[in-house]
């Protein structure tokens, strides 16, 4: 399987410094910093990077389930929201998920729902740090 790779550079005093983060991939290469992360300021920050790769993850995890289940989605479209309190300390990340599947009951659809939030690889790999909160719904 793959080894992917990501970079950080920091330079400076916590508040007035700043920093540079890299993707491997080339997608992405731009600035964070103290007031990006805690404040208003402009970049990106890590926790908005954890929540891209965990709402990407489930996304793609949720299409595995369905298609191997003989419901395909039309889309799925997920949005993660994390929370970062003092400490400072990721404490939660809310999932909220919407699928177009056609043919699927809801009660089912939760059900793949709640197994692709315990099963995808970012999933796995925040266990046992924050609280993952899923809210998954079909669209009509």
């Amino acid at each position: 399987m793959a080894i992917r790779h990501a970079e950080a550079r920091w330079e400076g005093t916590l508040k007035e410094g700043g920093g540079t983060l890299k993707l491997e991939s080339g997608v992405y290469e731009g600035p964070y910093t103290w007031a990006g992360r805690f404040a208003d300021g402009p970049g990106t920050n890590p926790e908005e990077l954890i929540g891209a790769a965990h709402a990407g993850c489930y996304a793609m995890f949720l299409s595995a389930i369905l298609t191997r289940n003989n419901v395909p989605p039309t889309s799925i479209d997920a949005k993660a929201a994390v929370h970062l309190e003092d400490g400072p300390t990721i404490t939660r990340i809310e999932l909220t998920v919407e699928a177009d599947v056609p043919g699927l009951d809801a009660a089912t659809f939760a059900g793949y729902a709640e197994e692709a939030k315990a099963k995808c690889p970012v999933s796995k790999a925040l266990a046992g740090g924050p609280e993952i909160v899923l809210k998954a719904s079909l669209k009509y």
